[in-house]
């Protein structure tokens, strides 16, 4: 018999994401409430405690509103996977980055209610937990990250700007240095400095890449390049999807290299004679940032 899953918010881009995915799996069976009644909360309530899981594709306040209706429920609720930011460093959730450190894959298939991770948070995190836990790089020590992503990581509003050629062909944004994603970057990559982050969004719909620069004499253990190569590769042994990539001899990186899967590549760029580095992460802002990773987890938890 097949599991049952609600998409809360199937109509968005990551839930149409998500819905695409999985159509056709053979474990799964996507149920989906009357477009007429999806504020009816009393319909929600009783679809909830029919189905397996709810994925939540929601805005904050929405999903943890029926979060707080399906712990109402208590046994007869169903398991949750939020793809939101709200739940992202609460406490009671299963952080759903199987590969954030052994045990996280287990972690996330037993849970009862998982975070679905950031976009810019999932490159960050891969590269900053490798070279944190190996004492490569202080939990202290100050950070600047940079990234770029694809239009469609920004919702509706940005994505009809850029589609009706309203929006410029390359902008960085949240200039108050306070995005959303920065509390989850430090939460989950053991950081306890404040990083310097600079998104940015350029003219094309998906993809993305997350780089940290780094001054090599900068930091206490004096690494080389081959060092974050050698701690990205023990920490994604046996990774499906978390790859380390060999360096590119162009000396280029194309963003929309990994669209359309749920693939991760790590890239270190070394300078020794300078002693620099650039960490660079890259992935589809679309798939191991959004509805890529939100299946996989999906499959963690029922074991499909």
């Amino acid at each position: 018999m097949a599991f049952k899953v609600f998409i809360d918010g199937e109509a968005g881009t990551t839930g149409l994401e998500i819905r695409e995915k999985l159509i056709g799996h053979k474990e799964i069976e996507l149920v989906s409430i009357d477009p007429a009644r999806r504020k009816d909360m009393g319909a929600k309530t009783e679809l909830l405690a029919a189905v397996d899981v709810a994925v939540l594709c929601l805005p904050d306040e929405a999903a943890r509103e029926t979060a707080d209706v399906v712990a109402s429920l208590g046994d007869a609720g169903p398991r949750l996977l939020d793809a939101s930011t709200a739940h992202r460093v609460a406490d009671g959730w299963t952080y759903g980055f199987p590969e954030l450190a052994p045990g996280q894959a287990e972690a996330v298939a037993g849970a009862r209610r998982v975070s679905n991770p950031g976009c810019y948070a999932t490159g960050a995190i891969a590269l900053l937990r490798p070279a944190i836990d190996a004492n490569l790089i202080p939990a202290d020590f100050p950070l600047t990250i940079n990234a770029v992503s694809g239009y469609s990581g920004g919702g509706r509003q940005m994505i009809e700007a850029y589609e009706t050629h309203k929006a410029p062909l390359f902008e960085i944004y949240g200039l108050g240095l306070e995005h959303k994603h920065i509390p989850e970057i430090m939460r989950w990559s053991n950081l306890r400095a404040r990083p310097i982050f600079v998104p940015s969004v350029g003219n094309f719909r998906q993809g993305m890449l997350v780089c940290a620069p780094l001054h090599l004499d900068a930091l206490p253990a004096k690494p080389k390049g081959a060092d974050f190569e050698a701690a990205f590769r023990a920490h994604y042994k046996g990774a499906r999807y978390v790859t380390v990539a060999p360096v590119d001899a162009s000396g280029r990186l194309d963003a929309l290299a990994l669209n359309q899967t749920n693939a991760l590549d790590l890239h270190v760029y070394v300078n020794e004679a300078r002693r620099q580095a650039l960490l660079v992460a890259r992935l589809d802002n679309l798939g191991k940032g959004a509805s890529g990773a939100a299946v996989q987890n999906l499959e963690l938890m029922l074991g499909a």
